[in-house]
C-alpha cells in the first residue's frame, strides 16, 4: 500500500528579480536568483463532498528568515519564523516574530507596505517557477498496537493518515511520526508530533489556504485525535504571542500507522 515518504518530499520556488520583482521578502536579495528547497511536514487532502474536486495543500517545514549567500548578518532583524503552506495555485507564507505586532515593523521589499504574519498570494505571480513533490513509497498498514510497537523497536520511518469528514468535506491529513511513544509491556502507544496543517471547514473551497493553522497531534487508538492548535495568547505586560495552547479532541476519525 503506498504512503508518503516524508524524507523524498519538498515543496520549491524560485525567485528571479531579473524577470519580477519579489513579493514576499522582507529585503532586498543579495542575489537576482534563489531556490529555496523545504522539505515537508504535512500533507493536507480536502475533497469537496458536493463535487468530487479535491484540493492537496503541502506544509513546508519551518526556517528563519535570513539572507542568503551574504558574508555576514545572515539573519534578518527582527527574526522570523517562517513557514510555507502551498497549493497548486496558491500560497500561504506564516510568519512568526516574537510577539504579535512586530510584523508591523517590517516592510515587504519593493512594496512599501508592512509585511503580514500571514501573506497569501497566487505562486505564479510572486515566483518565477514553484513545484511541489510528494514523493509516495511502498508502506505497510500497520494495524495492530503489537506491529506498531514492533516496527517502531525496527528504527523504520512511520507516517501517520488521519480521516474525518463533516457535512461539506472530508479531509485526510497526513504527516512523518517524529516523536513517538511505545509500551510493549501493556501494547500501548501514542504519537505526539507535529506541526500539521489544520483546516478551517467553516470556509468555501476558495479561501481554505487563507484558514490553514498549524497543529500538533495526539493519539493512541484508531478512532480519536487530539489536537493543539497555535492560536494567540496574552503574556503579561500585555503583549500577545502564538503558541500551540488550543485543545480540540474529534471523535469520529480513522488513525492509521504506516511503516515506509
Amino acid at each position: 500500500m503506498p504512503t508518503i515518504d516524508f524524507s523524498k518530499s519538498f515543496l520549491t520556488f524560485r525567485i528571479d528579480t531579473l524577470k519580477k520583482p519579489p513579493q514576499t521578502t522582507s529585503h532586498q536579495p543579495p542575489y537576482s536568483l534563489n531556490n529555496a528547497r523545504i522539505q515537508l511536514d504535512s500533507v493536507c487532502d480536502v475533497t469537496e463532498k458536493s463535487t468530487g474536486k479535491l484540493q492537496r495543500f503541502v506544509l513546508g517545514a519551518s526556517c528563519k528568515t535570513e539572507r542568503v549567500g551574504v558574508k555576514d548578518d545572515i539573519w534578518t532583524v527582527p527574526n522570523a519564523d517562517f513557514i510555507p503552506v502551498m497549493s497548486t495555485d496558491k500560497f500561504l507564507n506564516i510568519k512568526t516574530y516574537a510577539y504579535i505586532g512586530q510584523e508591523a515593523t517590517v516592510q515587504l521589499y519593493g512594496l512599501n507596505k508592512p509585511q503580514p504574519d500571514r501573506q497569501v498570494g497566487n505562486p505564479n505571480e510572486a515566483f518565477d517557477a514553484f513545484k511541489i513533490h510528494v514523493h509516495e513509497s511502498a508502506g505497510e498498514w500497520l494495524e495492530t498496537p503489537e506491529k506498531i510497537i514492533a516496527t517502531t523497536f525496527e528504527h523504520h520511518p512511520l507516517t501517520a493518515v488521519t480521516e474525518y469528514e463533516t457535512d461539506r468535506y472530508r479531509v485526510a491529513l497526513t504527516y512523518p511520526i517524529k516523536t513517538f511513544n511505545v509500551n510493549e509491556r501493556h501494547n500501548v502507544y501514542q504519537t505526539d508530533t507535529g506541526p500539521v496543517l489544520f483546516p478551517d471547514l467553516s470556509r468555501d473551497p476558495a479561501d481554505l489556504i487563507a484558514g490553514m493553522e498549524l497543529t500538533f497531534t495526539a493519539f493512541n487508538c484508531p478512532e480519536w485525535i487530539e489536537f493543539l492548535v497555535r492560536v494567540s495568547n496574552d503574556v503579561p505586560g500585555g503583549a500577545k504571542v502564538y503558541h500551540y495552547s488550543k485543545a480540540l479532541r474529534m471523535d469520529g476519525v480513522r488513525n492509521r500507522i504506516f511503516r515506509v
